[in-house]
């Protein structure tokens, strides 16, 4: 049995600053748009809102109704979030809950029914799905965080376009857009966005671009005809900005939780490098030989969609396993690998311990492990004395602590005191 080795505590440096006053941002890019001279005072304005954790989220949905209200308009939220939350309004109202977008909180009507209007068909002959209450507004804003998608690298990945064409679909419209696969994804995403900009109300994009510290760092409005030729330039910048882990090449990955509210996929690919889609090969960095996933988040409810990127989970990630999400969600993409549940050992401290013992490495010295909360939040990170050099070498590290055993909690000696690791992350912020 290897033994465990002591890690330290490395930071990565931001590049990229975050905007002081995002939600006055939001508000200033909304008054400096056409929105005034596209819809008469009085017009329904129907607000995208997905699923996905953008930081300060209540907060600028807040404030981007507020400002529709101030301009004389009469705005709601529609839930688009496509197939999540079970794939039913119940669900996807619990989500936007979860996230903090509620009717009191952000002070107007939240439509999250999954009712669909077919618009027309896509040049597969498959039918073009709308969300009915987007679709009967007066004008809609399509607003999402741009960033690289999960599964597949196109001009237009996650953004305004897969909102509308996957987003406001409802679990009909995903399922078509998923049916044929990767080559339907990078054709149908920006072929059913410019459709839907054609023929539904669409009256403003507003994309939100977040810095490695998942943090936002620039807010950008598109009016409607020139969303399909400006989201290209945002999808690069946010690649650009997005956080990765800064080695090449892992023996060991120990990684906290995976969760929707982290990633569409749990765990993004674009950080940890597999992609676990069939036909498709892994990302070319990094290389890791095993994964070992501890816990489950309690914001994803359930859905535990990537759990298959991982080699080894915990007893309690795969107890907290609600089966009914994260089917809807994988048949609905058609990626059916990611939710292949991997051997589960009784405790952290085990999983941690079959990650080491099976990597492949004989001496411990040589083992190059890290450990991180989520693939989300990775401004820290801590790691084996193998990568210590690399650390040292490498642009934008800083080593902040000596090496010093793994910590354990007080209540459960076999689980990782993941709080105490990362003060600053989600988990250790639940706690307070």
């Amino acid at each position: 049995m290897m033994p465990l080795p002591p890690v330290a505590r490395i930071r990565q440096a931001t590049r990229h600053p975050a905007l002081n006053d995002p939600a006055g941002e939001l508000a200033r890019v909304l008054r400096a748009s056409r929105l005034s001279e596209r819809l008469p005072r009085g017009a329904s304005v129907a607000l995208t809102v997905g699923s996905r954790g953008i930081h300060g989220l209540p907060q600028l949905v807040t404030a981007a109704v507020t400002t529709l209200k101030e301009m004389g308009f009469a705005p709601f939220v529609v839930a688009a979030m496509g197939s999540h939350g079970g794939g039913t309004a119940e669900g996807q109202r619990a989500l936007l809950a979860q996230l903090g977008v509620t009717e009191s909180t952000i002070g107007c009507p939240i439509r999250a029914e999954m009712e669909t209007l077919e618009l027309g068909r896509n040049r597969f002959g498959l039918p073009i799905h709308f969300d009915r209450h987007a679709y009967n507004a007066d004008g809609i804003i399509v607003f999402n965080r741009i960033k690289p998608h999960t599964s597949f690298t196109g001009t237009h990945e996650s953004g305004l376009l897969k909102m509308l064409a996957v987003g406001l679909g409802k679990r009909q419209g995903a399922a078509q857009v998923h049916q044929l696969g990767l080559p339907g994804l990078k054709v149908l995403i920006p072929e059913v966005g410019a459709f839907l900009i054609e023929h539904a109300p669409v009256a403003l994009g507003v994309a939100v671009l977040e810095n490695a510290d998942d943090r936002v760092a620039q807010i950008v409005a598109l009016e409607p005809e020139a969303i399909v030729a400006q989201e290209p330039a945002l999808l690069e910048r946010a690649r650009e900005m997005m956080a990765r882990l800064p080695f090449d090449q892992l023996d060991v990955l120990i990684v906290g939780e995976l969760g929707k509210n982290y990633s569409g996929t749990g765990m993004d690919p674009n950080v940890i490098g597999r992609q676990r889609i069939e036909t498709m090969p892994d990302l070319p960095r990094p290389v890791i030989t095993r994964i070992v996933t501890l816990g489950l988040s309690v914001e994803t409810h359930g859905n535990a969609l990537g759990v298959g990127l991982a080699d080894l989970i915990t007893r309690r990630l795969a107890e907290a396993i609600d089966p009914t999400p994260m089917r809807v969600n994988s048949l609905t993409t058609n990626f059916l690998t990611r939710a292949r549940v991997p051997i589960d050992l009784p405790t952290d401290r085990d999983a941690i311990q079959a990650g080491l013992d099976t990597c492949w490495k004989l001496d411990p010295a040589e083992v190059r492990l890290a450990l991180i909360p989520n693939t989300l939040e990775l401004s820290t990170l801590w790691i084996s004395p193998a990568l210590a050099d690399d650390a040292d070498r490498l642009p934008g590290l800083s080593r902040e602590t000596d090496f010093t055993p793994l910590p354990w909690t007080s209540a459960d000696p076999d689980r990782l005191d993941l709080a105490r690791l990362f003060p600053e992350s989600l988990i250790a912020r639940r706690k307070t």
